[in-house]
């Protein structure tokens, strides 16, 4: 994921003389919202070990399971390694925290569920993972858009990774995770390459770089224990939203060396219109008819009986129902 960040920089063209400072400008943003997010994820997962308090409620494996490290975390310990891999609380606490759980989104109403998984991670090393990759991918991000563009891509991502996930989510399990947000990222990172295409050199490498990284990340969530419908439906909402929020004006010339001295200002062009259009409308839709489907009791597993294969596939190492 870091990789992505930096090649993508690695081609971004400088505007002429004239316009040199208000581009400066534009890619000095001090990244404050990332590291902020970071820190609020952090303090959530802390409240989520003390709400578990496993010597205190135990485990569901029962037969004398003991807890991770509790001499030393106390109250903060993890649950057992065969309950909990990542080093984390019981599905039951991160069910009272706030994780997605498609019967409760769907037959109590619990509509807020969609935004507090979010926050929540399954362990030490989901938040881990999650972290290193916001600060990889956001603090480039935030630095050459802002904080106002970068928070909106993020929480609309993570958003609409929650909708897709609860859509195909078995009514016994729970979701959890800012995967869907930082796949986001990802997916707008394309959608800017692709809408200021004329302004970056070296367009080959970083298309291809980007796309390698976001379709080796998806094809790891294939794996068991991920919610691969969440990194879809995040990257997805990411790629449009893109489109919308970062496109920049542009210079008719594609060549650094064809670009003038000149003080005429950039301007949009026609295609980066139709994108941004195309886009909107896609994004609207397609929320609109998943909420429907969703808020409505359907399940995506009963009309697509393939689509369970994007999340898990099964081998003779491992089984996707455990």
């Amino acid at each position: 994921m870091a990789t992505g960040g930096q090649g993508k920089a690695a081609g971004y063209y400088q505007y002429p003389t004239s316009y040199a400072g208000a581009a400066d400008e534009e890619r000095r943003w001090w990244p404050w919202l990332v590291p902020t997010v970071l820190v609020a994820c952090i303090a959530v997962f802390a409240a989520e070990m003390f709400v578990n308090d496993c010597p205190r409620h135990g485990s569901t494996l029962g037969g004398g399971a003991g807890c991770v490290a509790a001499g030393l975390l106390r109250r903060f310990s993890f649950q057992p390694l065969r309950e909990n891999p990542l080093f984390g609380p019981s599905s039951a606490t991160l069910e009272k925290m706030g994780a997605l759980n498609w019967a409760k989104v769907v037959h109590e109403h619990q509509g807020w569920r969609l935004i507090s998984c979010i926050w929540l991670h399954a362990g030490l090393v989901h938040l881990v993972v999650n972290m290193l990759s916001l600060l990889f991918i956001g603090i480039r991000l935030e630095q050459q858009f802002g904080f106002v563009r970068i928070g909106v891509i993020y929480l609309i991502s993570g958003f609409g990774g929650s909708v897709l996930s609860a859509l195909f989510l078995h009514s016994n399990y729970v979701s959890v995770g800012a995967s869907g947000a930082l796949f986001g990222l990802l997916g707008s990172m394309l959608s800017e390459l692709i809408i200021n295409w004329t302004i970056y050199s070296n367009k080959a490498a970083a298309i291809i770089t980007l796309l390698f990284i976001i379709v080796i990340n998806l094809a790891i969530g294939i794996l068991p224990h991920a919610d691969n419908f969440a990194h879809i439906g995040g990257f997805a909402s990411g790629f449009l939203i893109g489109f919308v929020l970062l496109a920049r004006p542009q210079f008719g010339w594609m060549e650094r060396s064809e670009l003038p001295q000149t003080s005429q200002p950039p301007k949009y062009k026609s295609y980066q219109y139709v994108l941004w259009v195309a886009a909107l409308l896609l994004l609207v839709v397609g929320f609109a008819i998943i909420l429907v489907m969703l808020f409505t009791g359907k399940n995506g597993n009963d009309s697509c009986h393939w689509c369970h294969y994007l999340n898990c596939v099964p081998t003779s190492r491992w089984k996707c129902d455990t």
